[in-house]
């Protein structure tokens, strides 16, 4: 048991004070709750101190070992002030040949004296900002599909159901309601192949920009759901953030959907995803939409000529070489490891040297960046989604 707290100098000195009255040392120990070992220091430190014994003594080491003389980061400093555009390696080395007789710190030491003195300016990330993409208005089946999670609703089981639905724009037929535990990526992936195999592909899918449809922390807000999209040859459109009414005859659906389906709600996913079906059947084959001329929309659909076969394989002709990425979304190039994005992870990409040492990374038609191998991270060129910005064939 320690000193006391709350008044620790009063219990020494009335330790001291009964020892030198001549009490002995072993149980006065035991009454005040320390060791023997403690008890010696303490009368040592009279012996040798005084009542500077009785306070607390600075815990602070004696020296700093691997401490840089102040001589050193005064140096560092003085060198920044004279050359504001030179970085710690350069200093670095400036210190070295004024100064070869000095021991020269390491390069991440001088970095850190610049970062303690305010003398490093770290450039600020540009993050992506979700803007959406130009929206096609079309009038043909499977021209543009229409996708978005209707709001989340609590079951009887007292878990929650996120239904994944997707609209065909022209005719409005609803190819798909599937409810879902949760917005995770795997589930989607799930419904859209089976989809797919279904009605085809359709060229170009619309949706908002949340998940799984797009990622905010990704190299131009793509996800692995949308890259997948890409590789299947399906273009993505992407409306404003806040502006719903940008797919505003999904989100009508969704409130027919939400009167007919969720009032009372399925008492656990199966029971609901029978309302679902039912639902996509009625809404398909037996109501009339006044919008299509009172025909049903499954009198005008008809599934897509571009039958799903797989992911077809990806040629860069026009580029230096191809390289795959790796599972941490990284590109392997020179004995480089140069950061590209997750989302790409077992993807196929094309790299280009477009300028001394600068590459330039596609994948399917559109540029996505460029990177050095000095900072080896690939930063976003301009957005390629609504403009197509090479061709990978002569067609």
């Amino acid at each position: 048991m320690p000193w006391k707290e709350c008044q620790k100098m009063d219990e020494r000195l009335r330790f001291i004070a009964r020892y030198l009255e001549g009490e002995k040392i072993a149980p006065l120990c035991r009454e005040f709750g320390i060791s023997r070992v403690t008890g010696h220091s303490l009368i040592d430190r009279y012996e040798k101190s005084g009542t500077e014994a009785f306070t607390d003594r600075s815990r602070r080491p004696y020296r700093h070992a691997n401490k840089l003389p102040f001589q050193i980061e005064s140096l560092i400093i003085q060198l920044k002030k004279e050359w504001p555009d030179w970085g710690a390696p350069k200093i670095r080395e400036r210190l070295l040949r004024q100064y070869p007789e000095v021991h020269t710190p390491a390069t991440s030491t001088v970095h850190a004296v610049l970062a303690r003195n305010g003398l490093v300016t770290s450039p600020r990330k540009r993050r992506y900002r979700a803007k959406g993409t130009p929206l096609h208005s079309v009038s043909a089946p499977n021209q543009l599909w229409c996708v978005d999670y209707k709001g989340e609703f609590m079951l009887g089981d007292h878990r929650y159901c996120y239904p994944l639905t997707v609209t065909d724009y022209a005719t409005r037929f609803l190819i798909g309601c599937e409810g879902q535990e949760s917005t995770k990526e795997q589930h989607a992936f799930t419904v859209f192949e089976h989809l797919f195999r279904e009605y085809g592909l359709p060229d170009r899918i619309r949706s908002d920009n949340g998940v799984p449809f797009a990622s905010a922390q990704a190299l131009h807000g793509l996800s692995k759901l949308s890259v997948w999209w890409l590789r299947l040859g399906i273009e993505i459109e992407r409306i404003a953030p806040g502006h719903p009414e940008q797919n505003g005859r999904h989100e009508r659906m969704h409130l027919t959907l939400k009167k007919a389906t969720t009032k009372p709600a399925g008492n656990n996913l199966l029971q609901q995803q029978e309302k679902f079906d039912r639902f996509l059947r009625e809404y398909n084959y037996e109501r009339p939409h006044q919008a299509l001329d009172m025909k049903r929309p499954g009198d005008i659909y008809r599934p897509s000529s571009r039958a799903y076969r797989g992911l077809p394989d990806v040629d860069y002709p026009f580029h230096d070489q191809s390289v795959i990425v790796t599972r941490c979304g990284r590109i392997c190039l020179k004995r480089k490891k140069v950061n590209f994005s997750v989302v790409f992870a077992g993807q196929k990409v094309g790299i280009k040297e477009v300028g001394d040492g600068i590459w330039s990374v596609a994948f399917m038609d559109y540029d996505l960046g460029f990177f050095d191998l000095d900072s080896c991270r690939v930063e976003p060129g301009k957005n390629p989604f609504g403009c197509k910005v090479l061709s990978m064939s002569p067609e």
